[in-house]
C-alpha cells in the first residue's frame, strides 16, 4: 500500500500545516520542519514523515522500526490511529489526522548523550549457519549502531542520517527518536491478529483497540494459525530450542541445536506462548522486515513492540487470530 496517495487529500497551506506540526521536529535546528515537510496531501518529505511515525509509536499505533521514510506499515499506523479517534481510516495524513496526532504532542526528536551501558557491547557478527550460531555464548547486538537503534526503535540508517560524523561512544550527545521511557500498556483483554492487514491489536474490556503493532503472520507453507487461542505464559530472553523436523524449508542434514538469549536470537527477546502448541508471539533480530515478510506460522513483532506486548498479557489471555 503506497503510504499517503490519496484522492481524497487536499492541499494545505504553509500556515495550516505549521499548526500541525507544532513543536519543534528535533532538538537541532538542521532537521526543523522546513518547507520539504509541509504538503500532507501527498507525504512529499522525510520530515514529515519522521515526525508522523514518532508521534504514533508513541500513541502506541507503531509504524515499526522508524525510519523516515513511511511504507506499508506507516500506512496502516495512520489508519489504526484515524480509527481510534473517529476519523476515516484512509491511512492518509489528512488534516484531521495531525491535528489528533500533534495535539499535545511532544518534540518528536530529542537529545541522549550515550552512556557507558549504552555502548558497551559485546558486539559480535551474526553467522548466517545455525549449528555456529549455537557455539555463541550469546546473540547480543552485532554493532553498537544496532543497538543505539533498537533502543530508540530506530533504523541504524536514520541514526546515522540525524547525527552526521558523531561516532557512537560513551559521552557523546546524539540526536534520537523520541521514545524512551514509555508508560506501560494497560493490561489487555483480548490480543487480536489480524493476517489481511498484518497487524497486531490490543483490545480493552469495552471491545475497543488501544494499541496496534506490525506484524508477519505467517505463510503459504506455515499459515497463521486461525481460531481462538490463549497466552500460556511469557518468556524473556529465550533460549530458542531449533528443531529441523519443524521446518519445511530445513536441510535435512542439520542437527538440533540450542541458541543462547539476545536480541539476535531468532525469537528475538520475548516469547509470549500460545495455546496452541509450537506457536507465539515473539521479537525478532530483522526489526526493519516486520509486515514485510513472511514468518514460519509464528506472529512476530520488533523487540521493542513485543516487549510493550508481554507487558501487557498474562496466562490465560485471549489471543484471536484471523484473516
Amino acid at each position: 500500500m503506497p503510504m499517503m496517495r490519496s484522492a481524497t487529500a487536499f492541499p494545505l497551506s504553509f500556515l495550516a500545516l505549521s499548526l500541525f506540526l507544532a513543536g519543534p521536529l528535533s532538538a537541532g535546528e538542521t532537521d526543523a520542519p522546513g518547507p520539504e515537510s509541509v504538503n500532507a496531501a501527498t507525504g512529499e518529505g522525510s520530515n514529515a514523515l519522521l515526525r508522523a511515525q514518532v508521534l504514533l509509536e508513541r500513541a502506541r499505533y507503531s509504524p515499526g522500526e522508524i525510519d523516515g521514510r513511511g511504507g506499508a506499515n506507516t500506512a496502516r499506523a495512520v489508519a489504526g490511529f484515524q480509527r481510534a479517534k473517529g476519523i476515516e481510516p484512509t491511512g492518509t495524513l489528512d488534516e484531521a489526522t495531525w491535528r489528533a496526532l500533534s495535539d499535545g504532542a511532544a518534540p518528536a526528536l530529542v537529545t541522549h548523550t550515550l552512556t557507558d551501558e549504552d555502548v558497551a557491547g559485546p558486539f559480535h557478527e551474526i553467522p548466517d549457519d545455525t549449528a555456529e550460531k549455537a557455539k555463541l555464548p550469546a546473540l547480543g547486538y552485532a554493532s553498537v549502531e544496532e543497538a543505539i537503534g533498537e533502543q530508540f526503535h530506530a533504523a541504524p540508517a536514520l541514526i546515522a542520517r540525524l547525527n552526521p560524523g558523531k561516532t557512537l561512544a560513551a559521552g557523546t550527545t546524539i540526536v534520537v527518536p523520541n521514545v524512551a521511557g514509555l508508560p506501560a500498556l494497560a493490561a489487555a483483554a483480548t490480543v487480536v491478529v489480524d493476517k489481511s492487514d498484518s497487524v497486531l491489536r490490543l483490545l480493552d474490556d469495552a471491545g475497543e483497540v488501544y494499541a496496534q503493532f506490525p506484524a508477519s503472520t505467517g505463510s503459504g507453507h506455515d499459515p497463521l494459525p486461525i481460531g481462538e487461542w490463549k497466552i500460556t505464559g511469557v518468556a524473556t530472553d529465550p533460549t530458542f530450542h531449533y528443531n529441523p523436523e519443524l521446518f519445511w524449508d530445513a536441510d535435512g542434514s542439520e542437527a538440533k541445536a540450542t541458541l543462547q538469549p539476545g536480541p539476535n536470537n531468532p525469537v528475538g527477546t520475548v516469547w509470549i506462548d500460545l495455546s496452541k502448541e509450537h506457536y507465539g508471539i515473539h521479537g525478532t533480530p530483522e526489526p526493519a522486515e516486520i509486515g514485510k515478510t513472511e514468518s514460519y506460522g509464528c506472529i512476530r513483532l520488533t523487540n521493542w513492540s513485543a516487549r510493550a506486548v508481554a507487558r501487557a498479557v498474562k496466562p490465560g489471555t485471549p489471543a484471536l487470530l484471523q484473516e
